[in-house]
């Protein structure tokens, strides 16, 4: 059978559920009721489900062989018509699933009415929101690797830069720019262990679960499972249809990556401005204003910081959501979608646009960074520690340290600029090499504790940087 396709968007039928209705839905609550306007992004997967679950009862001998053969080939010609833009189901579908299954009857005749055999729409859209969600993850987990890799470039072009370090906002003490960079290496690291870890959660298959209670015919949940590559079923039906704990999860790493996206964003503003001078932004990484023609505007990173309150809100709505929810699944649930969709599409336009940012939208300006890294007390710590290597109690050399400090300030002398007599006037433990060791280069050099920002320690971060992205860990 080739019946020609329905296309209408807006036509509304008047349908009933079952003999126990005795009239269709108002047309108002019809539209309200509808969520083919968003869960039309699940019929790839729902088609997937479908066939897996046409191929089980088919195997199980529930359905005829051929007849299974028959539901698959039709669902795989709806795959092709949806690709090729065909297949638009409207209002009048109420959702995914129900559009999938009308128009598979119009493809293959009554057989198609057997496909929801021993299935529900609860365990369907169930499966159909994990097979999506499994997807996404593994994409976004290659982007962070993406974002990774751009932030190690960087990291490998200024394992010597210098940059003022901050706690507070004020300047605390220098660090390498690659040990700042890779701050951010690692903070990815964690978002793409994290999503490994969600990923086991929903690879997990609802589907036999039926309406809340399972089914009394003799399906193969396992060989369903196997097909569409989970790995798991659900061991409680009624936890089966009404879980969205893995949704929730999702949301609280997406949460997380756009925290660590959204500091990142508020660094290269503040690089960005005239007051840090830190970067430059380039041209096909910045706007202009409207009025004001000198202006170079960073909104990539200022869209990445407004975007992350949408995720953090669909976070919310997600755990507001179930809280209140008795077992087993409730029409509420229809609400996850369009925040998990949202979510997914925040997260990978963010992170895309940010390793674009960096790779070639932004350059760092060495010569800035350094006459930072020479016009502040940032090496004050360091007078202490060289007094305390020479025997003077760290709490007195602390407070003799900011004595010192407060002179300077009110003569307009940095550090660097007292002579070797005001020095040994403050402390007799004072000789020529203090000017060396508040150099910043030194100050940096010295720090060479394990995860520090001494160059050692950069470079060794680094060649573990490498082989974590190599996969050889």
């Amino acid at each position: 059978m080739n019946p020609e396709l329905n296309l209408s968007a807006t036509t509304t039928e008047a349908k009933t559920w079952s003999q126990r209705f005795e009239s269709a839905l108002h047309p108002a609550i019809a539209r309200f009721n509808a969520s083919i306007g968003f869960d039309i992004e699940l019929i790839e997967y729902d088609l997937t489900g479908s066939q897996a679950h046409a191929q089980m009862l088919a195997k199980t001998g529930i359905i005829a062989a051929e007849e299974g053969e028959q539901l698959v080939k039709g669902l795989e010609q709806i795959r092709q018509e949806y690709r090729q833009g065909q297949f638009h189901p409207g209002v009048d579908a109420e959702d995914v699933h129900f559009a999938v299954e009308r128009r598979l009857t119009e493809l293959v005749g009554d057989v198609g009415k057997k496909l929801h055999t021993a299935r529900s729409r609860n365990d369907q859209v169930g499966t159909d929101t994990r097979l999506y969600l499994r997807d996404q993850i593994t994409h976004l987990r290659s982007q962070l690797r993406d974002f990774q890799s751009v932030l190690l470039h960087l990291a490998e072009q200024h394992v010597e830069t210098l940059i003022p370090g901050y706690t507070h906002l004020q300047r605390a003490q220098p660090v390498s720019l690659a040990h700042h960079l890779l701050a951010y290496f690692q903070m990815a690291q964690r978002d793409w262990q994290r999503l490994g870890e969600i990923y086991q959660r929903v690879n997990v298959s609802p589907l036999g679960s039926g309406a809340l209670a399972g089914t009394t015919f003799p399906i193969d949940r396992h060989y369903t499972a196997e097909l569409l590559n989970f790995g798991g079923v659900y061991a409680n039906s009624l936890d089966g249809v009404s879980d969205r704990d893995f949704a929730i999860e999702f949301l609280c790493a997406a949460s997380l990556i756009m925290v660590h996206l959204s500091r990142l964003s508020e660094e290269v503003i503040l690089w960005a401005s005239q007051e840090f001078s830190f970067v430059t932004l380039k041209d096909s990484c910045a706007t202009g204003s409207s009025i004001m023609p000198q202006k170079k505007n960073p909104d990539v990173p200022e869209l990445v910081r407004g975007k992350t309150g949408r995720v953090f809100g669909h976070l919310q709505a997600m755990l507001v959501l179930m809280k209140g929810l008795p077992l087993a699944y409730n029409k509420d649930l229809q609400e996850d979608k369009e925040a998990l969709f949202d979510a997914v599409k925040t997260v990978q336009v963010c992170l895309e646009a940010t390793t674009i940012l960096l790779r070639e939208g932004l350059e760092f300006r060495r010569d800035r960074l350094t006459e930072a890294v020479n016009e502040d007390f940032s090496n004050a710590t360091d007078v202490a520690d060289y007094l305390a290597a020479k025997g003077v109690p760290f709490r007195e050399a602390y407070n003799l340290v900011g004595k010192v400090v407060k002179t300077s300030l009110a003569a307009g002398k940095l550090l660097k600029d007292l002579t070797l007599a005001e020095w040994q006037t403050l402390h007799p433990a004072f000789e020529a090499d203090i000017y060396e060791a508040i150099a910043p280069r030194q100050v940096v050099a010295a720090r060479n504790s394990y995860g520090g920002t001494g160059f050692d320690q950069v470079r060794q971060a680094i060649q573990a940087a490498q082989t974590c992205l190599s996969g050889l860990e």
